[in-house]
């Protein structure tokens, strides 16, 4: 796939559009029950996601229709999960510092493809892996004081969470095409949300409507721009814009709502960035060899 400098403007649109989301996450989370919060976002997402599907070429039947059920609910289920933790872990941990973790996702990606899907990780991928967990033990590393906060478990959670979506992603993608996956994971996240959320169902101040309505409108305008991006960038050109949202998270954090930057932590984040990028470019090279080599012998 050719990429148009347009992608380019969609990705750096999409991604700061999430970092605003999850500055107002932070905001929401700081006065609400975290599954509440992601109740409202999902079924602002969930419109959306039948919105698009019913004006793809294929309809909505044809969305509906897919060849691994059980791995498309199980993907929406894993989605909708991590919401309520990550919200909590801006709001507990910082928004910084949980979104320097979950940009390790790359790498437990390549981790978890090679019990899962059996594929083959040389000793270049297995040094990045090893040297970006490093980097996700620095940024886990102690607080100024000198003691571990149990709460950094929580992007961690999130991390691997998200590893195991993108695993279970690659496997539908191969039978299922991308409104499919699309219209599941909204649909599927809703539904587990509004079966938990009404439990944690509080009043919310007229001022903060606001708010939810700004949390709704950054998730479906967010997620379109992803959409277009994808449309006309390939996803090895993608994925190193992903990490801007991390820096401009990390300005959020600071300007908005005063946190710290350690340095274990900022060292910490280039590490994984780095060991990210090579492991996701490193894939990408091989991937093209093996065409190569397939297109060779043909």
């Amino acid at each position: 796939m050719k990429s148009n400098p347009l992608g380019y403007v969609f990705a750096l649109l999409a991604f700061t559009i999430f970092s605003v989301q999850d500055a107002v996450s932070k905001h929401l989370g700081m006065s609400y029950p975290p599954v509440f919060v992601g109740m409202i976002r999902y079924w602002a997402f969930a419109a959306f996601a039948i919105f698009f599907a019913m004006r793809s070429r294929d309809g909505l039947i044809a969305a509906f229709r897919t060849e691994r059920p059980w791995l498309q609910i199980l993907r929406g289920v894993l989605l909708a999960s991590q919401i309520p933790i990550a919200i909590t872990s801006f709001t507990v941990v910082g928004l910084a510092q949980s979104q320097a973790v979950f940009a390790s996702g790359p790498l437990f990606v390549a981790l978890l493809s090679v019990p899962i899907l059996g594929e083959k990780v040389g000793w270049r991928r297995w040094t990045a892996i090893g040297v970006g967990l490093c980097g996700v033990l620095l940024i886990l590393g102690p607080n100024a004081t000198g003691e571990m906060d149990i709460a950094v478990v929580l992007p961690l959670i999130v991390a691997v969470t998200g590893a195991f979506y993108g695993i279970i992603t690659r496997l539908v993608s191969r039978v299922d095409g991308p409104v499919t996956s699309f219209f599941y994971i909204g649909i599927v996240g809703a539904v587990e949300l509004t079966l938990i959320g009404p439990f944690f169902w509080v009043e919310v101040l007229p001022s903060d409507w606001k708010w939810l309505l700004l949390l709704c409108c950054t998730g479906i305008v967010g997620h379109f721009m992803l959409i277009k991006a994808y449309d006309n960038l390939a996803a090895v050109a993608l994925q190193p814009i992903t990490y801007i949202q991390l820096v401009l998270v990390s300005i959020i954090a600071v300007v908005v709502f005063n946190e710290t930057l350690h340095f274990n932590m900022v060292l910490g984040s280039l590490i994984v960035v780095g060991a990210g990028l090579f492991t996701v470019w490193r894939e990408h090279v091989l991937l093209r060899q093996a065409r190569e080599k397939a297109a060779a012998d043909q």
